[in-house]
């Protein structure tokens, strides 16, 4: 107490006057007694440079404290002391008190210490225990880290690459973590990582390689789909062959026909289970094999990759698909074309497979916009190549694998209709060529021929010129060796021709048109119209020198009308349209040009030959005496002329044509003697001269009667009517009533073939005995005839009608 009054007398407070200094004392202590942060009450001192001052009023602080210290001293002093000497009596007790715990603590110690002794050894056990058991679980976690890194290095020596990144998933997820020793863990986390990028690497070489290769098996692969369309196509064919002699067996009842379609496995061989549990999707025998794609995108699965790798492969793909758009220049498009669509066609089967079993490798939508962009640039080739050929053939086999492109790649879904249209677009190009190419082999066929009948040795020379295009008149094979009515150039233009429909309806066929008959048919009307009729005409104009030639010709015509039925039938059967449409749509003979020409090129020879023969009419006695007892000399000539014409003629000619050029010759005969009789060489004639002509009008006609063996009864008198105006004539100047010519009824029936001017003029020649021209018509006394009054009466009338 002492000691704090004499520091209050030592440290007496200071009076300051100034009030700032008061301010800051208060606020000091106020944030003292408030235990606030005095900090800025130091930086402010020192800021200011005046510490001395917060350390003045700081001990001013502190002795103002001392005081209320002391006031609290004194309030409690007393209470003080009695707790002390609560204290001093409580020592005794205490001092009994630990005396009694000194004996209990020995005695404890005494008990206890065995007890201590067993518990530090227990102690001791256990944390031993506790550290073999932290050992033996290392251990253990060692022992199956290492059997795991074991396994993962054999499988990646093995090359199988999924269970190594099983393995390394499972040392990640379950061990890493685990593993006691930080040498192994770190080199576990710099090994894991080099270990999937060794796969990927791996992976990626390994698909590296099957893109490559796949190109070579797609080239294979598309060669092998189309050969087994063609195949098909082959088989449906030979089968519609079958089908067509079946049913032309059935229309001609030559016996009862029984077929059936026969069923095959079409086994295209473009699908295999893989031995290793991938879908490899391929033939064992082109080796489609698509492993090392469903591993590396297993593998890129695995690895989390599995977009990336997606954009790899589709990326790949395209660029493989632009490549194979490329068409060499080097090379011709008819040798390089089944190379170009097979690759094309394997492209596409090998991503259908893809797209089908990888599980979402490619999406549907990205192999359709290939398809489109591959029908795109195939059909600009097909457009490029097409408008530069100028070959019908080179143009169907380019138009036939293209066909069979699209037959393979429709079984796998890809539309194929814009390869269709542009195939159907050169249909016209293709037509034109191919009838150029008839037209240049029929012209060559043409000047070949040497008019001779055709001499067949052998049966099959027989079946394969004359059976084949159904030219037989008869169902009885004949004896050989057969000489044929016709020339070698009716075969030979068969053969073209057939030729022609059979490559029409190859083009035609398949091509998205399933009723294409009238296209072929407009096509073939347009062969023989235009191209054979043509070259026929051309012919006769200009290479027929003969009689024998031109009859070849019109023999040949009649072959060719019959080979003409056949070629409707059998573009029909090609066509697979029932035969009776066909015969229902057909129109006249498409050669009647040529065959008119052939005839009259025939009859214009025999009329010249016939021509020479009738100069000898000149010789006639127009003022005989006595009329001919056996006809005059030039009918004679004509007859003999004419049987040995149909000797000939009708080992060749059908009897339709020898009668139609018989009568045209006799009808040209008959004009002839019209013609001599009205021209200015006969100045007149006696009725013997008539009578004369009268016998040798009954012979010509007795010439025709003779033919009803060769021909028939009704085209025998058919041919005498070829006669009818010179028969007519002769009978009116030997009428006793010629006047009868003017009854039309008599006229219409009996002279209707007589022109009247001619009557006119050919019975003012006629003279009578009187004056020595008509001496039969009367006696010789001076009384006129009755019948030159007629005859007269009937010229006085006809002038006047005139």
């Amino acid at each position: 107490m002492q000691s704090s009054k004499m520091r209050r007398k030592v440290a007496p407070a200071t009076a300051d006057g100034d009030s700032s200094e008061k301010f800051d004392q208060l606020l000091l202590s106020s944030a003292i007694c408030n235990n606030e942060d005095l900090g800025p009450f130091v930086r402010k001192a020192f800021t200011t440079g005046k510490p001395e001052t917060l350390l003045h009023h700081l001990r001013h602080f502190a002795r103002s404290k001392e005081s209320e210290i002391e006031e609290v001293c004194k309030a409690h002093y007393q209470d003080f002391i009695m707790a002390v000497d609560d204290l001093r009596s409580l020592l005794s007790d205490v001092d009994s008190l630990k005396s009694s715990l000194s004996n209990s603590n020995i005695k404890l110690q005494s008990v206890a210490g065995p007890l201590l002794s067993s518990l530090d050894s227990f102690v001791e056990a256990r944390n031993i225990s506790q550290n073999v058991s932290l050992a033996l679980e290392s251990v253990r976690t060692c022992v199956k880290l290492a059997d795991l890194c074991s396994r993962a290095n054999l499988h990646l020596s093995n090359n199988n690459f999924y269970m190594t990144l099983k393995c390394v998933d499972s040392i990640e997820g379950e061990f890493i973590d685990k593993t006691p020793s930080s040498t192994l863990r770190k080199m576990l986390e710099k090994q894991i990582p080099e270990i999937r990028s060794y796969i990927e690497r791996k992976i990626n070489k390994e698909f590296g390689d099957w893109l490559v290769e796949i190109r070579i098996v797609s080239r294979n692969l598309g060669q092998l789909a189309i050969g087994q369309a063609s195949s098909a196509r082959q088989r449906e064919e030979e089968l519609r062959i079958k089908q067509r002699q079946a049913e032309e067996q059935t229309r001609l009842s030559l016996r009862d026909c029984v077929y059936a379609l026969e069923e095959e496995d079409d086994d295209d061989g473009l699908g295999d289970q893989g031995k290793d549990g991938y879908n490899n999707g391929g033939s064992g025998v082109l080796g489609f094999d698509l492993t090392p794609l469903y591993r590396a995108y297993h593998i890129h699965q695995t690895l989390g990759l599995e977009d990336r790798f997606r954009q790899y492969y589709f990326e790949n793909r395209k660029l493989q698909l632009t490549s194979d758009f490329q068409v060499s220049s080097m090379t011709p498009f008819l040798e390089s074309h089944q190379t170009f669509f097979a690759q094309i066609a394997g492209f596409f089967i090998v991503e259908d497979r893809v797209l089908r079993t990888s599980g979402g490798l490619i999406l549907k939508m990205d192999v359709e916009n290939l398809w489109e962009t591959a029908v795109s640039k195939m059909c600009s080739v097909l457009e490029d190549q097409f408008s530069r050929m100028q070959t019908a053939n080179h143009l169907l086999l380019i138009k036939d694998y293209v066909s069979l492109l699209g037959v393979t790649l429709r079984r796998y879904g890809y539309p194929v209709d814009p390869l269709l249209d542009v195939l159907s677009k050169h249909r016209d190009k293709y037509h034109e060529l191919l009838l150029s190419d008839c037209r240049k082999q029929i012209g060559e066929v043409l000047a070949a021929d040497k008019f001779e009948q055709m001499l067949m040795k052998k049966e099959y020379e027989y079946s394969m010129n004359v059976l084949s295009f159904q030219l037989q008149t008869s169902d009885i094979t004949p004896a050989f060796p057969f000489v044929a009515p016709f020339s070698s150039t009716v075969p030979d233009c068969c053969r073209i021709v057939r030729s022609f429909i059979e490559d029409s309806v190859s083009f035609m066929s398949y091509g998205g048109q399933l009723e294409f008959y009238d296209v072929v048919k407009k096509y073939l009307d347009r062969l023989l119209n235009e191209v054979l009729d043509g070259a026929l005409l051309k012919l006769i104009n200009t290479s027929i020198h003969g009689v024998s030639q031109a009859m070849q010709v019109a023999a040949n015509m009649v072959v060719l009308e019959r080979a003409c039925d056949f070629f409707f039938r059998h573009a029909a059967q090609l066509s697979g349209i029932p035969l009776r449409m066909a015969e229902r749509g057909r129109r006249q003979f498409p050669l009647n040009n040529a065959r008119d020409a052939a005839e009259e090129m025939l009859s214009g020879l025999l009329k010249a030959k016939v021509d020479g023969f009738m100069t000898l009419i000149e010789n006639v006695n127009w003022m005989a005496d006595e009329p001919p007892q056996s006809g005059n000399e030039f009918v004679n000539e004509v007859i003999i002329y004419l049987e040995t014409l149909v000797s000939t003629a009708q080992q060749i000619l059908p009897a339709k044509v020898l009668k139609r050029v018989l009568q045209d010759v006799l009808s040209h005969i008959s004009e002839k003697i019209v013609g001599t009789l009205l021209g200015d060489s006969v100045k007149r004639f006696n009725v013997n001269a008539v009578m004369g002509i009268d016998v040798d009008i009954r012979l010509l006609e007795s010439f025709a009667d003779n033919q009803a063996s060769l021909l028939s009864e009704a085209d025998a008198n058919q041919l005498k009517t070829g006669l009818s105006e010179g028969r007519q004539l002769i009978n009116l100047l030997l009428s006793n009533h010629p006047e009868n010519f003017l009854n039309p009824v008599i006229r219409e029936r009996s002279y209707n073939a007589l022109d009247y001017r001619k009557v006119i003029t050919i019975s003012e020649k006629l003279r009578d005995p009187s004056d020595r021209l008509f001496g039969t018509f009367g006696g010789r006394g001076l009384k006129q005839n009755p019948k030159k009054k007629s005859l007269d009466i009937l010229i006085k009338r006809l002038r006047d009608v005139s």
